[in-house]
């Protein structure tokens, strides 16, 4: 049965289901703490699932909008089952968030849709610091946890439509 927000949560992964997934976490340089909380839940999660750590690898993009090429980059290798996007575009006083957030979303999700990889999308868009911080809390409500056990889920799904 659906929580009161509507969602009904994944099943739980089954005894060794996610041992040998191969994943790729892309995180930003900028906005670091945030980033990092980020981080810091998508790892937990990444763990929760059974994930074992010597086979996840990280990499580092300049910003959101450099995120799409990285991403590009890591699902056409075919070494990840899954790539994970983590960072943070603030609102600021001039267009440069439209821009940059528009377009960071638009091409993850053309590079998940040209490479079949699943993506996990971690990149917070928020209006204030203070948006960002209450998103990346310990809980698993934390955005970049939401972010890994979506990709992770996406994997599942498209392992079972592969059968």
């Amino acid at each position: 049965m659906p929580g009161k927000t509507g969602y009904d949560a994944p099943p739980k992964p089954g005894k060794g289901e996610f041992k040998k997934t191969r994943v790729a976490l892309l995180v930003t340089r900028w906005n670091v703490d945030v980033v990092n909380a980020l981080l810091t839940g998508a790892r937990r999660c990444l763990s929760d699932w059974g994930v074992t750590d010597k086979h996840v690898e990280e990499f580092r993009a300049p910003g959101a909008f450099e995120l799409p090429l990285a991403a590009t980059a890591l699902m056409k290798s075919g070494r990840y089952d899954a790539v994970i996007t983590l960072g943070a575009v603030i609102r600021g006083d001039t267009p440069h968030f439209e821009f940059v957030a528009g377009e960071c979303s638009r091409g993850l999700r053309e590079a998940s849709q040209i490479y079949g990889v699943p993506l996990g999308f971690g990149v917070l868009t928020v209006n204030t610091p203070q948006q960002a911080t209450e998103r990346t809390g310990p809980g698993r409500d934390n955005k970049g946890y939401e972010a890994a056990a979506a990709a992770l889920e996406m994997v599942r799904l498209m392992r079972a439509i592969d059968e």
